[in-house]
């Protein structure tokens, strides 16, 4: 089976992973040898991210592409109609009737073939924005608020605007050291 090509499959939300397991099922439960069956690898992409839980940063796996499954194999009427029956499945990504291969980079780039890049830590995810009025909670301004002037996503940090003495002074805080208003 020379002819497979990785297809995007439309999910239910949050049942990805079910989707993924069942897909498979049917691929161990088919009698032909590896390279025979039409249908080779199903996955759910992930990226390690950085989250704050409990004031402690966390890093997790998050779904970069929700209520999507990936899926290898060769399209033909059985392999159609195997995956469109899975419980879960609501359709292949494409135009019209007509499920769309993804291209090559981007499949290179979800599989981490693509050219060698250096090995980047997770990207740390800060839960403000800009103009946000937030609360110091920690360090040298704990109990001051401010106004969040930049986001610093590469150092973990963000600039924010406090009222030191009736005048506005920019502080560069870890994001850790702050909550919401």
């Amino acid at each position: 089976m020379a002819d497979r090509r990785w297809y995007a499959v439309q999910t239910t939300a949050g049942h990805e992973n079910k989707v993924r397991s069942l897909i498979e099922r049917r691929i161990q439960d088919d009698p032909r040898s590896d390279e025979e069956k039409p249908i080779k690898v199903a996955m759910v992409p992930t990226q390690e991210v950085v989250e704050i839980k409990n004031g402690k940063k966390e890093t997790v796996k998050r779904k970069m592409y929700p209520g999507y499954v990936l899926v290898e194999m060769a399209l033909n009427q059985e392999t159609s109609h195997v995956i469109n029956g899975i419980q879960g499945v609501i359709k292949f990504v494409g135009t019209g009737k007509e499920p769309m291969a993804l291209r090559s980079e981007e499949v290179n780039r979800l599989l981490g073939i693509a050219e060698p890049v250096p090995e980047e830590e997770p990207v740390q995810e800060i839960p403000f924005l800009v103009g946000q009025v937030v609360e110091i909670v920690d360090g040298p301004f704990s109990g001051f608020s401010g106004t969040i002037e930049e986001v610093i996503p590469d150092k973990g940090k963000v600039r924010v605007s406090v009222s030191l003495f009736g005048r506005p002074t920019s502080v560069e805080l870890d994001y850790l050291q702050l909550k919401a208003h």
